[in-house]
C-alpha cells in the first residue's frame, strides 16, 4: 500500500478513469442490445452488468498489483456482439451452461501454455474475418438508425469524425455525451425509467445442450482468443511490457467462470482502453503505470455496484442514440478487422467465405453463422492451400498449347 500512493499520481488516476468510462459508453451498450434482442429481465441484465464490472474490477486490481503492469480486463465487445443473434430463444440455463464450457476451455488454453502455438496454427485472416461478420450488422445498424432519428445520429456521426482526427481516444465518449445532450434537449430522455439502486446478483443454474455449446461457446472461445488477448498482449508488448500471456488468460478465464452463474460472458484482456493506461499519457516511467491499472479496476468495482442504476440509464435512452453509439464504438473493430481478413492474399477467398457466412445470419443443422463461418472458412484455406499432386502440379506449370 505504501508503494502504490508513492507511485500514485494524477495523470494515472485519470488514465484509469477514462479507460474505465470508455469500457461503459461503447461495450456496454452491446450488452444492452442483445440482453434486449433476449427479451431477458431487468433484474437478470443488471446482475449481467454486476458481474463483468466486479469481474474486471477485482482482476484489474489483482494483477496490476501482481505485476507492477497497467494490466486492464473488460468483457468482451465482440463476444456481446456475437450474443445479440445467438441469445434469443435459448434459456439462460443453457446460455450460463456455454460460458462456463467456453471459460473452460480457454483456461486449459492458459494453463498449457499453448496460447501462442494455438494463435500461429489458425490463419489470421480467417478468424479476422469471422470477427468482421459478427460486427457487420452493428455497422450497417448505424446508418438503418437513421430512418427513425436523422438529425441525432448525422450530429453523432459528425462527432465521431472530427473527434476522431483530432482527440481519437475519446471519440465514443464525445459521441455518447453528444448524444444524450440533443436527447436531453429534444425530451426524447424517458427520466421515468431512472432509478437509484444497486445491483443485485441474480444466481442462474447451468443447463448443457450440445448445440448451444457449439453456437455459443465454440465462437466466444475464438472471439476472445483471437479478438482480445491478441490485441491485448501486442498492446503490452508494444509499450515495453514482456508479462507473461498465459497467467493473465488463466486468471481472467478462473474469473469468467465464477461469475457465469450471475451473467457473466467472458472478461479478457482489454485493447482499446489499455492502450491509455499503458502509454505516455499514464505516466511518463513505464514503472509507475500499473497505477492506473488500479484505478481502472476501482472505478470499475464503483460503477458494478450501481448496476441497477447503469441498466436503467440505458434505458432511458431512444433507441436510435444506442444502434449509433454501439455502431459507431465498433467501426474501428470491423475496420481492423476486415483489414485483417483481406491482408494475405492467398487467404483471401477462404477469409471472404467466412465473411459472407457469418454476415448472413443463417442456421443450419440448429448451429450458427459463426459456426459454419469458421468452419466453411478453415475447410476452404485447408483445400487452397493443400499441396498438388506432382503429375498436377507439373502439368499446371506447363504452359499451354
Amino acid at each position: 500500500m505504501r508503494t502504490l500512493i508513492r507511485d500514485c499520481s494524477l495523470s494515472a488516476l485519470v488514465a484509469g478513469f477514462i479507460a474505465t468510462v470508455i469500457s461503459y459508453a461503447g461495450p456496454l451498450v452491446i450488452i444492452f442490445q442483445a440482453a434486449k434482442a433476449a427479451d431477458m429481465p431487468q433484474d437478470v441484465l443488471s446482475s449481467w452488468v454486476w458481474a463483468i464490472s466486479i469481474g474486471s474490477g477485482v482482476l484489474g486490481i489483482v494483477l496490476s498489483l501482481r505485476y507492477k503492469v497497467p494490466i486492464v480486463i473488460a468483457w468482451s465487445a465482440p463476444g456481446s456482439a456475437l450474443l445479440v443473434a445467438m441469445l434469443p430463444g435459448v434459456g439462460l440455463g443453457e446460455v450460463v451452461g456455454a460460458y462456463l464450457v467456453a471459460s473452460l476451455v480457454v483456461l486449459l488454453v492458459g494453463l498449457s501454455g499453448a496460447f501462442d502455438r494455438i494463435i500461429r496454427r489458425l490463419p489470421a485472416a480467417i478468424s479476422a474475418a469471422m470477427l468482421a461478420g459478427i460486427l457487420f450488422r452493428f455497422g450497417t445498424g448505424l446508418f438503418v438508425s437513421l430512418k427513425e432519428q436523422p438529425w441525432l445520429v448525422l450530429a453523432m456521426i459528425v462527432t465521431y469524425l472530427v473527434f476522431k482526427r483530432l482527440l481519437p481516444r475519446y471519440a465514443v465518449l464525445a459521441v455518447l455525451v453528444m448524444g444524450v445532450a440533443i436527447a436531453v434537449a429534444a425530451g426524447e430522455l424517458r427520466s421515468e425509467a431512472l432509478v437509484i439502486a444497486l445491483a443485485t446478483p441474480v444466481w442462474i443454474s447451468p443447463a448443457f445442450d450440445w448445440q448451444v455449446v457449439f453456437n455459443i461457446a465454440f465462437p466466444l472461445v475464438m472471439v476472445a482468443l483471437t479478438g482480445q488477448f491478441v490485441p491485448g498482449i501486442a498492446v503490452l508488448r508494444n509499450d515495453g511490457y514482456a508479462t507473461p500471456a498465459s497467467p493473465l488468460i488463466s486468471a481472467s478465464a478462473v474469473g469468467s467462470l465464477l461469475l457465469a452463474p450471475f451473467g457473466c460472458h467472458g472478461l479478457n484482456l482489454a485493447a482499446i482502453t489499455a492502450a491509455i493506461c499503458t502509454g505516455r499519457e499514464s505516466h511518463e516511467d513505464p514503472a509507475r503505470r500499473y497505477v492506473a491499472g488500479v484505478a481502472g479496476g476501482v472505478f470499475y468495482l464503483l460503477l458494478g455496484l450501481f448496476g441497477a442504476t447503469l441498466v436503467s440509464l440505458f434505458s432511458a435512452f431512444p433507441q436510435a442514440l444506442i444502434a449509433a453509439l454501439a455502431g459507431l464504438a465498433l467501426l474501428t473493430a470491423i475496420a481492423t478487422a476486415l483489414s485483417g481478413a483481406m491482408a494475405v492474399p492467398q487467404d483471401r477467398e477462404a477469409a471472404l467465405i467466412t465473411f459472407l457466412v457469418t454476415a448472413s445470419g443463417m442456421s443450419f443443422l440448429g448451429l450458427s453463422a459463426a459456426f459454419w463461418g469458421l468452419l466453411f472458412g478453415i475447410v476452404a484455406h485447408l483445400l487452397s492451400s493443400a499441396r498438388l499432386p506432382e503429375r498436377v502440379a507439373d502439368a499446371e506449370e506447363q504452359p499451354a498449347r
